[in-house]
């Protein structure tokens, strides 16, 4: 079933590119509508092949609330120009707000984790947009059960949700064949969480400190950048270790795997998240992985069989699993191999964004 989709995010990221791509791989007809543009370019490959991006009012400058009346009327005129079969959008309180305040309908509202589990808590403004958003759409996706509990919870229709997690390239992310043979001199963590307030990179500073003051032939590899460098800089700086981390940078999607290669583990601090893409990454490159026990990591994640939770915001008790995964070094091939199976069974964006095209589907024959 051919169809036009008019798909609006927030900017062109990694994820929008998947979706993108297997929008129009798909053979549909796709419209990019970006709300903040280059705000939030985090993606270095081309908008892929017969994607149509849009030129609209938006797309120029961060969203503010002020301009919400203009965005409104002018996405309405989007709508009635381009005439899309539906609507795919998110975050919920921005992009997925202005295409129900549109009028159209059918709207796909997607939750991109932190508007469920971060920005809905802001005010009573925002948990307003959320529940007004959510009881207006026609249907629902997100990429953990938690996040779509949430969903349900500010109003939306329980049996008009679909979830699946985005998944990755299984062939792009896979393990290395000798990657347990090449690193024995030195235990590496790995961590590309961005250094936002949310993802916790912090509490990952903290116990590293704690950690590597007990073991001289550990290092750490921070991927990404953020807000919060220079505080954790200084907290590397301060406890000593600072020459003990290799900062990578922005790394892109081509050679991301080979940064995985280098880590022994692969630890996720954050305190607020769905279904993590860098997590089944990691997963998918065979890696045991460490990380905070919000909901969304436990849906991955089990304990001494993938890899290990510790107590979300806790630096002292991630320190202490650092060290415990280092003196089980023997065990840890075993934990990587159970890793992949993990990214096989459930990560495997090919098969996972067939779920989105047949979402596509029953939205068209139910409209």
């Amino acid at each position: 079933m051919y169809m036009k989709i008019l798909y609006f995010s927030l900017g062109y990221c990694t994820h929008d590119h998947r979706f993108l791509k297997s929008i129009s791989d798909g053979g549909h007809e796709v419209f990019f509508v970006q709300l903040e543009g280059n705000q939030r370019l985090v993606e270095s490959r081309p908008v892929p092949k017969n994607v149509t991006q849009v030129i609209w009012k938006g797309g120029r400058e961060p969203f503010r609330w002020s301009n919400l009346a203009e965005l409104t009327l002018d996405f309405r005129r989007l709508t009635r120009e381009i005439k899309p079969d539906l609507i795919h959008a998110g975050p919920i309180q921005t992009c997925a707000f202005i295409a129900v305040l549109s009028g159209f309908s059918p709207i796909l509202t997607m939750s991109w984790g932190f508007d469920l589990m971060d920005d809905v808590h802001r005010n009573k403004w925002w948990e307003w947009v959320t529940r007004y958003t959510l009881k207006r759409s026609t249907f629902f996706t997100s990429d953990a059960n938690v996040t779509r509990d949430k969903a349900v919870i500010y109003g939306m229709n329980p049996e008009k949700t679909v979830v699946f997690p985005w998944g990755v390239d299984l062939e792009h992310f896979s393990p290395s064949t000798d990657h347990w043979s090449l690193n024995t001199d030195h235990f590496t963590l790995f961590c590309n969480r961005s250094w936002e307030t949310r993802y916790g990179v912090d509490v990952l500073a903290r116990a590293f400190v704690k950690a590597a003051q007990q073991n001289e032939r550990m290092d750490m590899i921070l991927l990404n950048g953020g807000s919060q460098s220079g505080h954790l800089r200084q907290i590397l700086q301060n406890g000593g270790v600072l020459d003990r981390v290799t900062f990578g940078g922005q790394i892109s999607q081509t050679d991301l795997p080979r940064w995985y290669h280098m880590a022994d583990v692969y630890i996720s601090p954050s305190h607020v998240d769905g279904s993590s893409v860098s997590l089944m990454e990691a997963l998918a490159c065979g890696l045991p992985c460490l990380v905070s026990d919000i909901p969304a990591n436990k849906e991955w994640v089990v304990e001494n069989e993938n890899g290990w939770l510790f107590r979300d915001g806790d630096a002292d008790h991630l320190a202490e699993k650092i060290l415990a995964a280092i003196s089980q070094r023997e065990n840890l091939s075993q934990i990587g191999r159970a890793s992949r199976w993990s990214a096989e069974m459930r990560a495997d964006w090919k098969k996972n964004a067939e779920v989105l095209m047949n979402t596509y589907r029953s939205l068209m024959e139910r409209n």
